[in-house]
């Protein structure tokens, strides 16, 4: 039975190589699943996912995977699974059609992505997903101190940012997962 999943966690805690081992999974037993990111990741290349520690592959936009899903429906019946990347960027309605294709097309979609900003609020696709995903999963990291990692802040000059624009593109030299007590005190390190 096709499902809806949201797998989410704070920044380093390797949802991007998941989702590129599930892909990787699902080709080495001769399956055809396709992995997404929206275009508005573009870190790496439009076309390119690649994580942390070096895993990469090509990719789909999600924006044009539906411009393709709305003119040819039964392009969707080549996959046996939809994994998206950065699903955190996802609009509310993007999920919705995801879900879509999990109800009506029998497809699985497996999203990964943040949970919350580095104010700890909803990002719109992440919201939605937990709204609505069959199954909602935490892939774990650790704070520097050794507690579950659940935020996600933002740093600038060695300091925790606490306002500006929800979405801003960066790795490690922008952003530091923290339990949520090191998150609050603003503490980056021993």
């Amino acid at each position: 039975m096709a499902q809806l999943y949201f797998r989410y966690g704070a920044m380093g805690s390797s949802k991007t190589a998941n989702a590129l081992m599930v892909n990787y999974n699902y080709h080495e037993r001769g399956k055809n699943s396709i992995i997404l990111k929206p275009g508005l990741e573009n870190r790496d290349g439009a076309t390119i996912i690649r994580s942390r520690i070096g895993l990469q592959a090509e990719c789909m936009l999600v924006e044009d995977f539906f411009d393709e899903y709305r003119r040819k429906h039964k392009m969707i019946e080549k996959y046996d699974a939809i994994i998206v990347d950065e699903a955190q960027f996802l609009t509310a309605e993007q999920v919705d059609m995801l879900s879509d294709i999990v109800d009506f097309d029998k497809v699985p979609v497996i999203c990964y992505g943040l949970r919350t900003d580095f104010q700890e609020k909803f990002f719109p696709g992440s919201a939605r997903l937990m709204e609505i995903a069959d199954k909602i999963e935490e892939v774990k990291t650790v704070c520097w101190c050794g507690r579950k990692a659940t935020c996600n802040a933002r740093i600038y000059n060695g300091k925790i940012v606490r306002d500006g624009e929800q979405v801003f593109m960066g790795g490690n030299e922008s952003y530091i997962a923290l339990c949520r007590k090191h998150f609050k005190k603003g503490k980056l390190t021993i």
